[in-house]
């Protein structure tokens, strides 16, 4: 069975992204840098992170839903995870993306939660 290895991320939609990112790096210490809208956390795992990220407050990135967040699971399959979920009854999405940094998949809960999937580079065949 496959599962999930870690968090790779927390994303959220701000009125004000840039506004919002600065104010957790200045009030709780974010690793956000300067005019940006995301960082990255370290994680115990060697070349392992966790990134944070503000979204526009009219992003379509979580999905048609009114969610205000949405979270980004480390998976080492994701063609497996993604099989496994489809045949388990979960709504998948049929698209897959694939950067640099990666392979992205999503799918939502039984609640209607829009979730992602994202298999990183160091897990790709390879690498």
């Amino acid at each position: 069975m496959e599962t999930v290895t870690g968090i790779g991320g927390v994303f959220f939609k701000a009125r004000d992204p840039k506004a919002l990112a600065a104010w957790y790096r200045d009030h709780l210490g974010v690793p956000v840098a300067e005019d940006q809208t995301y960082g990255a956390f370290e994680s115990v795992g060697s070349g392992e992170h966790t990134v944070w990220s503000t979204f526009p407050q009219d992003s379509e990135y979580f999905g048609p839903a009114s969610a205000s967040m949405m979270v980004n699971y480390r998976v080492r399959d994701l063609d497996a995870m993604l099989a496994q979920l489809r045949a388990r009854g979960a709504k998948v999405d049929d698209r897959v993306e694939e950067y640099e940094y990666g392979r992205f998949g999503w799918a939502v809960d039984p609640e209607g939660n829009r979730f992602e999937l994202w298999e990183p580079p160091s897990q790709l065949p390879g690498s």
